[in-house]
């Protein structure tokens, strides 16, 4: 009869979004906020804009390394968990707040259901596909956002069960877009015109931690053709300006630097942008499912479909290879990869038939 959720950052946000809601109609919903983001603009805005419950909990364990913040979170959730007493422990993507989430439930023996299961790099060495890899092994029910995601836990052989019911994010988009192409207020903040600017995004610690491709990254950006809007993770900021690289990005004359955005905002940028370059997984997605094509600043991603139908590049943070992408011409067609926009129903329909105990 009870769902504990943990959340912690801007994609988990959208996501709950589409599933908390219908959650509530059937079960009861515990919604923890670990605080993973606990800037406003990238954690308290998405709860009015997008309508998520308000958390129950906010742990506010944001700050450290990713081994510190996983234990910090480990060590509040397993109280939380023992005194909520849940069905079943609910995460989503590939975080550090996932990866606590799963354990401290595996470890207290209550199940976990993952939802966007399956996703792979194949690198490693990134923090998140360590994430994503362990919270897939120690969870009861895998819900995965396609059939390739399926296919990589069928392979490694996973004990939970296995469902594709469509990604989440999409079931978002489709309520979002329409408003956010509506709202021209984000674009004249940011001085650009419709299809004449790049939005991008840099967070990611193999980017921004390293002070050489820090300076790479920088480089690319100060070569880029267009105007481009920049909306400033703390992370990166914090980086650049360490690495004494902030003044210059923020005197550059094409580059429009802007605190971190809210999520109709960023929509209503994307949705007519020329183009997208991050090196975020799930901005990769959020550009497919806008119609924009995607420049990555990475050398893997998780969201291989969108790079076998030619609307996602990866660059790492080669400059001539990003000149080279963003001239490149769009595709011919879009497949619809992630599904129809009922995943959040189809996420709750696997959770109450996989626990009937969650059953109102």
């Amino acid at each position: 009869m009870k769902v504990l959720t943990v959340i912690g950052n801007r994609p988990q946000f959208v996501k709950a979004a589409a599933v908390s809601r219908i959650l509530r109609e059937q079960a009861e919903e515990v919604l923890v906020h670990t605080g993973q983001h606990y800037d406003d603009e990238m954690s308290a805005v998405f709860f009015s804009e997008l309508g998520v419950p308000p958390p129950a909990l906010e742990l506010q364990l944001g700050t450290g390394t990713n081994t510190e913040q996983t234990a910090r979170m480990l060590s509040a959730l397993a109280p939380v968990i023992a005194e909520e007493r849940p069905d079943c422990v609910l995460v989503y993507g590939d975080t550090n707040s996932t990866l606590a989430g799963g354990l401290a439930a595996a470890q207290a023996g209550v199940p976990v259901a993952h939802v966007e299961a399956g996703m792979r790099s194949f690198d490693r060495a990134m923090p998140e596909e360590l994430n994503r890899v362990l919270t897939d092994h120690l969870s009861t029910l895998l819900l995965c956002s396609s059939d390739a995601p399926a296919a990589h836990l069928a392979a490694e052989r996973v004990v939970g069960r296995v469902e594709v019911v469509g990604d989440v994010m999409v079931d978002v988009a489709l309520l979002v877009q329409p408003r956010a192409l509506a709202d021209d207020a984000p674009l004249r903040d940011a001085g650009v015109t419709p299809g004449e600017y790049v939005l991008a995004t840099a967070h990611r610690a193999g980017n921004v931690d390293d002070p050489a491709r820090l300076a790479q990254l920088v480089e690319l950006l100060m070569a880029l053709p267009l105007p481009v809007v920049l909306p400033l993770h703390p992370r990166t900021g914090a980086r650049l300006d360490a690495a004494g690289l902030l003044d210059g990005v923020l005197a550059a004359e094409h580059v429009r630097v802007t605190p971190p955005l809210g999520y109709l905002a960023f929509t209503a940028l994307l949705t007519r942008a020329r183009a997208m370059l991050t090196d975020s997984g799930g901005v990769q997605k959020e550009a497919y499912l806008a119609g924009v094509p995607c420049v990555t600043l990475r050398d893997t991603t998780e969201w291989t479909e969108t790079v076998e139908t030619g609307w996602n590049v990866l660059v790492d943070l080669d400059r001539d290879a990003t000149l080279a992408a963003l001239d490149r011409p769009l595709p011919a067609e879009r497949p619809q990869l992630y599904g129809d926009g009922h995943a959040g129903e189809r996420v709750v329909a696997a959770l109450l038939e996989s626990f009937p105990r969650l059953s109102a």
